[in-house]
């Protein structure tokens, strides 16, 4: 019974697809498809050459070890290199400045500092070898010993002073690392300086009081 059923059902379904199919000797006509009163003739608006097209500073991180390797790297860390950024406790810009340091380095507008890249990078700068003065000693007495189980270097010392300030890094050293310091994400002096350890920054002078148009020759 099954069986006949299934003669009954499938043969009829066959029958007409075969009835339906195209023989290979017939044609089509394609002559009532045109394009005739359609317009072909498109176009793209581009935008006004006399439009002024704002920069957006995007810098990826270089490698080696120079100091350009080393203030890029630590740019990376600190804000990805984001020279617009402001984070949730107020830092600003590419290396994350603090209103204070900003002071100390005579910058006292902000939204200014925020919209000026070379101003950003003239401040890391004087930052640094305003810290490398501060550390001059410690550089000389720790550098190459090992504390806390990382190797003491120039560069690590100048990134943990980027960190957490030059005094917070001379009671590291002195205490033989007993003494530390975390910011408010919970980065230690150890981390930066294990994480930013031989760089070459011997351009980077120890200057007491440094000022922009003494060191905007060496950016």
């Amino acid at each position: 019974m099954l069986r006949n059923l299934t003669k009954v059902t499938v043969l009829p379904f066959m029958l007409g697809i075969l009835m339906i199919s195209p023989t290979s000797d017939e044609t089509y006509d394609f002559t009532h498809y045109t394009t005739d009163g359609t317009s072909l003739d498109y176009s793209v608006a581009l935008p006004n050459e006399t439009e002024e097209v704002p920069f957006v500073f995007n810098p990826t991180p270089l490698t080696g070890k120079n100091y350009t390797g080393f203030k890029e790297a630590l740019a990376f860390k600190e804000s990805r290199g984001d020279y617009l950024t402001i984070n949730s406790f107020g830092y600003l810009g590419k290396y994350q400045f603090g209103a204070s340091t900003l002071d100390l380095l005579g910058i006292t507008d902000g939204s200014e500092f925020l919209e000026d890249p070379l101003l950003q990078e003239q401040a890391f700068l004087l930052n640094a070898s305003r810290n490398k003065w501060v550390l001059r000693r410690d550089i000389k007495r720790f550098e190459g010993r090992w504390i806390a189980g990382v190797r003491v270097t120039e560069s690590g010392i100048l990134a943990a002073a980027h960190l957490a300030g030059p005094g917070s890094v001379k009671k590291f050293l002195r205490s033989g690392g007993e003494t530390g310091f975390a910011d408010a994400f919970g980065t230690n002096i150890r981390s930066y300086m294990k994480r930013f350890s031989g760089y070459d920054v011997s351009n980077v002078k120890a200057v007491k009081y440094p000022s922009i148009d003494k060191l905007t020759a060496n950016l």
